[in-house]
């Protein structure tokens, strides 16, 4: 999670108070993602599509407990408890839950190891408000170069828990947003909040514990990433079996590649953007084989591209090539 933030002193005394006092924010940011019991419901706008989620969350015993619930486009749940995750798809409707869950502090990318946030965006107090009845503070964290987008977030004053936040681009524009419209924090939360409750098709997962970098090498399975932003780390993502699918976070945004051969119809190569979610599909030939290479995060497209067309294919075999 965000935590962890090294502080960049620099310019003016007043400046230096400002991001000393955001940071000092920051910090109680990711503790309070994790330990803090809260129930509510949020909404959630990625460019014109708008959603609506009922939260559950809870840490019991050092274990983290989460009930997500799709309040419109059809029913639909996701339910978490420590590194284990079912998702319940809906059985109507279109929409798919991994395409509304926000980024930020429902993303499986977040880490908590130590991420040095303030080398890749300039923290700023942005004044006093108040969300969903509660005092909160917001702060503005501005991308210092233009491989990511920049973003505000508002945090409960007495929990530091994040409660509205902003995806904005270089132009100031609001990519990507969410924000309580009711919140109950310091609840005590019944079991029953956390037991699935939609019929449906149900997906398990385990997430993996956050990776070290060295790591990496082993998951990249059959390919090689030539190159991605500075600060973007690996972070803990679904498990990929042969290793073709890899995420990275700088602490604050992330993004996922994954590698596959191609099958036998075309797809489309390019960008699509929904929002602040950028999907860039490549396709790389090796020899005889054919792979697409997709980019999905809350990354600029032209970023995106740049990480896509950076993937090299070491070992046809191995990502699957020729297989039935």
């Amino acid at each position: 999670m965000l935590v962890g933030f090294l502080l960049a002193l620099a310019g003016s005394l007043p400046a230096a108070a400002d991001e000393d006092e955001a940071s000092a924010w920051l910090e109680r940011l990711g503790p309070a993602l994790n330990m803090t019991s809260y129930r509510g419901v949020f909404v959630y706008a990625r460019g014109e599509s708008v959603h609506s989620m009922q939260i559950a969350h809870r840490y019991n015993d050092g274990v983290v407990e989460e009930r997500l619930v799709l309040q419109d486009g059809g029913s639909g749940e996701i339910v978490r408890k420590g590194m284990n995750v079912v998702c319940v798809l809906p059985e109507t409707g279109r929409v798919k839950l991994d395409q509304v869950i926000p980024s930020g502090p429902f993303a499986e990318a977040f880490t908590s190891q130590l991420m040095p946030v303030s080398h890749w965006y300039r923290a700023e107090m942005k004044g006093e408000d108040r969300v969903a009845g509660y005092d909160v503070v917001s702060v503005a964290l501005s991308a210092k170069d233009s491989y990511r987008y920049s973003h505000r977030l508002w945090l409960e004053k007495s929990t530091g828990l994040l409660v509205k936040s902003h995806v904005r681009n270089a132009e100031g524009e609001v990519l990507e947003q969410f924000q309580f419209t009711s919140l109950h924090i310091g609840e005590d939360i019944p079991d029953s909040e956390f037991e699935i409750r939609t019929e449906g098709r149900e997906i398990s997962r385990t997430l993996d514990e956050p990776a070290v970098t060295a790591s990496v090498v082993q998951r990249m399975d059959g390919w090689q990433l030539g190159w991605r932003p500075e600060g973007f780390v690996p972070a803990a993502a679904p498990r990929s079996g042969k290793g073709q699918a890899v995420a990275f976070s700088d602490g604050l945004a992330a993004f996922s590649v994954f590698v596959e051969p191609a099958g036998p119809v075309t797809m489309p190569t390019g960008a699509s953007l929904i929002g602040a979610t950028t999907v860039y599909m490549h396709q790389v030939t090796e020899g005889d084989s054919a792979f697409l290479v997709t980019v999905v995060g809350e990354l600029p497209p032209q970023t995106a591209r740049q990480v896509a067309e950076s993937v090299r294919i070491e070992d046809s075999v191995a990502l699957g090539a020729g297989e039935p």
